[in-house]
This record gives C-alpha cells, structure tokens and sequence, in this order.
C-alpha cells in the first residue's frame, strides 16, 4: 500500500469522529479563522481538502465554490453539511496532488489545516498554482513545525503519533514549502504564535 492510500485509509477510519476531535481547536479560535477566510472569496472558488465540510457553513451565499477531499468518508461528511445548510457546492473526490481541472481554472483557492496531511506537499502546492488563474488568489491557514527549539524538538517528538494516528504531520515548514513550489508572492500572518499562520498568496506566473 503507498503512502497516499494509507493517508486516505486513515482519514476515511477517523471520519465519523473528526469533529468531536478537533473540537477544542474549533472553540479556541480556529471557527472564527474560517469565518474571517470565507470572508474574502469570490470569483470561481476551489477548497482543497474540504474533510468533513467545515468551512461549509460560512461559504458566502451565492458564491461559486468546488471543494475536492482525497477520502470518500470524510465526503459522506461534507454532503450531509451541504444538504443541512441548503447550501450550492461541488463535491468531488480528488487528490490535490493530482488535480483533473485545466489550467487557471479558479479565481481562487483556500485551505485550512490541509497541508499537513498531503503526503506530497510540493507537489500539491504546485497543482493549486497551476489551476489557479494568473494573479489568482490563494488564501492558507495551516499549523507548522514551531521555530521555538524546545517546541520544536516536541513537535518532531510527537509527529510519528499524530502521523499514525490519523495522518496528519504536526511539523510541516509549510511557508518552506510554499515558496519551493514556486509562489514569489507570499504574505504570512501569524495566527497563534508561529505554529498557526494565515498565508496569503497572489499567484504570479
């Protein structure tokens, strides 16, 4: 089995209880970050890595919006939110490593606590530039390894545990990442300390 599949297995195994286990970061500040996100959307719109469909509720009304998720259960998820909320989005099963839509397809693409889970970060960070239009932007909240050395050091400590546990890396250098994929353009925002960051995104080609 590779390493995709087992990351989708992990996902598709913690899917009826994701909510309740990320419920705390919810309550703490991570709700409000998603409402502030949504916030700034228009145009066609692309969520990579919707899971269970949490941002769902705070999609703009009317807007135009296609969210891909690589795990079916986490989907099943998803749909039940959009049937609940009467709201308008295309689901599809899909690997952001491995996008189907042409090129510069989207205005603009969002995540949120995605890119800790994508097996190939490089590589799914230059699928979101291909298909995002020229000047398109692209709007990330993600957590990353901590610059903090103690932290740090307990970030890489801890990360076998949560990796096996339901596939998630506590300590991605997502900006790293970002800028080896070819983005020039980059704004960061830290969120809580440096472990949660807003990164902004003007897809410059």
């Amino acid at each position: 089995m590779n390493i995709n599949d087992k990351i989708r297995k992990r996902y598709d195994r913690i899917s009826k209880v994701y909510d309740i286990f990320e419920q705390p970061m919810e309550m703490m500040s991570l709700k409000k970050w998603r409402a502030q996100l949504t916030e700034e959307l228009s145009g066609r719109v692309l969520e990579v890595g919707v899971g269970t469909g949490k941002n769902i509720a705070y999609y703009p009304n009317g807007s135009n919006i296609t969210a891909i998720d690589f795990s079916e259960m986490m989907l099943v998820k998803a749909r039940e939110k959009v049937e609940k909320l009467h709201k308008e989005v295309e689901l599809i099963q899909m690997d952001a490593q491995d996008m189907c839509f042409p090129d510069n397809t989207f205005d603009c693409v969002f995540t949120t606590c995605v890119f800790c889970s994508v097996p190939d970060p490089v590589k799914g960070l230059k699928e979101i530039r291909r298909v995002c239009k020229p000047d398109g932007k692209i709007i990330m909240i993600e957590h990353v390894r901590s610059e903090n050395k103690v932290i740090g050091l307990l970030m890489d400590i801890f990360n076998p545990v949560t990796l096996n546990l339901y596939g998630a890396n506590i300590n991605r250098r997502t900006v790293n990442n970002v800028k080896t994929a070819g983005f020039t353009k980059v704004d960061v925002i830290d969120l809580a300390g440096d472990i949660v960051k807003k990164i902004v995104i003007n897809n410059i080609k």
